[in-house]
């Protein structure tokens, strides 16, 4: 479906990485694209910091952005990060690989670079118009109208006749409006902990003072801080703790008791973060969610993607990636669908199981980082899952590798990681050395229980990485 055989003016609600790439991806095939967004614009203003968790932009992320010629130049904006590095309250680093070996990796990437970017990217097209400060209070889920607020002059006007698409994050005012279609069902599972940002300034000459190729991680149960780097030498940490409790957001109320904590739990970085007290007690905590929703769209008028359609928790890094995958997918049904409302069911019957796929991992993986990343026995299993990634290239696979390192899609990821997760959890018993694990035990494990499901859906399996 081209531009000339629609009406070839659409409207994108959101002017957020997903929207921006949108508007890359629709002025590419000849719409002419206007951007509506609430905030100012971020190239000309500063917004208000500390409300953003880093980006770990992987396959599919670059993949998206490959499709628009754009991958070589934020590759080299990227630090690339190999594994997690755990810091335990006491001892030494433990180091985790991420993949079978460092080709195999994540990527660090700032997210406001990567949205002024896009954004500069959408506007060279010349067929994209962003207006900032634009508030959209409705809209029509039967006629595609919207009324939108100019909170520059304080002046309402409706706006009609072209299709809209919502990208206005998880908090969507497009998604509320298709509360009005039949059938629809949404729910938001909000995390009982909050998130604070603080920094690791660059050493002298804006080198960096933890090692520069991982996302490190303090794991301490029921909270944790983790720490991505950046390209001038210093890291972005986030504190995640419960909103209540002992130990959260609420109990950590004076300078005292916030140094305190941090000496005790977190000494290697309150070491390196020299404005603690300030930072903490001046920026905001954000909050994070779980949205499902369905049915995506409102026929043919209006659709909504990325987090506006399942806002997920960050703790897989998959949030942005999934989100341009939308996009990915999006600009493969455009070509293959004659109307709007055929594509934009097509697009939700492909992507919702998979965003609810990536959802539920999101959490579990939430579990893991914060309780089990410093535990003997997963250390143990991590290091099995290496031995068996290099012994039956191919045929055994991992989770995380099937998410962050493939485009398999993410509902077929989960079901093979609880398979493979059983299989090394089975190797691993009794063993004390993952180099000892018996390859042969394993050889038959992964042909009667992998390799027959990867057969079965094949055709996912077969999706290019």
């Amino acid at each position: 479906m081209r531009a000339t055989e629609q009406n070839a003016e659409v409207i994108i609600v959101g002017a957020g990485l997903v929207g921006s790439l949108l508007a890359v991806e629709l002025a590419r095939q000849g719409y002419s694209v206007e951007v509506l967004e609430r905030r100012p614009d971020m190239r000309r203003e500063v917004i208000d910091a500390g409300r953003s968790i880093n980006l770990a932009i992987s396959t599919r992320g670059l993949y998206a952005l490959r499709q628009q010629g754009l991958e070589e130049e934020a590759l080299r904006h990227a630090i690339p990060m190999r594994g997690r590095m755990i810091h335990p309250p006491k001892g030494s680093l433990v180091y985790q690989p991420y993949g079978k070996d460092d080709s195999q990796h994540i990527n660090s990437l700032s997210r406001a670079w990567l949205n002024k970017f896009l954004m500069s990217a959408a506007e060279k097209s010349g067929r994209v118009r962003f207006r900032y400060r634009q508030r959209v209070t409705h809209l029509d889920a039967k006629t595609g109208a919207l009324t939108v607020v100019d909170e520059g002059t304080g002046e309402e006007r409706r706006e009609e006749g072209r299709v809209v698409f919502g990208t206005d994050g998880s908090g969507s005012a497009v998604r509320q409006a298709l509360e009005q279609v039949p059938g629809f069902a949404s729910t938001q599972e909000q995390l009982g902990h909050g998130y604070k940002e603080l920094t690791i300034p660059a050493g002298p000459g804006g080198t960096f003072q933890m090692e520069k190729h991982a996302l490190h991680i303090w794991p301490r149960g029921t909270y944790m801080l983790i720490a991505l780097p950046n390209e001038d030498g210093s890291f972005t940490c986030t504190l995640f703790l419960p909103w209540k409790g002992p130990v959260s957001f609420e109990s950590l109320d004076t300078p005292a008791r916030l140094e305190a904590f941090f000496e005790e739990q977190f000494a290697d970085a309150k070491a390196l973060i020299p404005d603690l007290v300030e930072a903490f007690f001046a920026r905001p905590t954000g909050s994070m969610v779980t949205v499902k929703c369905a049915p995506w769209h409102a026929g043919g008028k209006a659709v909504v993607l990325g987090d506006a359609a399942h806002a997920i928790v960050p703790f897989f890094g998959q949030g942005m990636n999934c989100g341009f995958e939308d996009v990915t997918v999006f600009n493969r049904l455009l070509a293959e669908h004659g109307s709007w409302e055929s594509l934009f069911g097509a697009l939700e019957k492909l992507r919702k199981t998979n965003a609810d796929a990536i959802a539920d991992m999101a959490v579990e993986n939430f579990i893991e980082m914060r309780d089990s990343t410093g535990n003997p026995r997963f250390l143990l299993e991590k290091a099995v899952e290496k031995v068996l990634l290099n012994a039956f290239p191919g045929t055994f696979v991992s989770r995380y590798s099937m998410v962050s390192f493939s485009r398999v899609p993410y509902r077929l990821a989960y079901e093979v990681g609880a398979i493979a997760g059983g299989i090394v959890s089975e190797l691993s018993e009794g063993l004390t050395r993952a180099e000892d694990v018996d390859l042969e035990r394993a050889g038959r494990l992964i042909q009667e229980r992998l390799v027959p499901f990867m057969k079965e859906h094949a055709d996912g399996f077969r999706t290019e990485g």
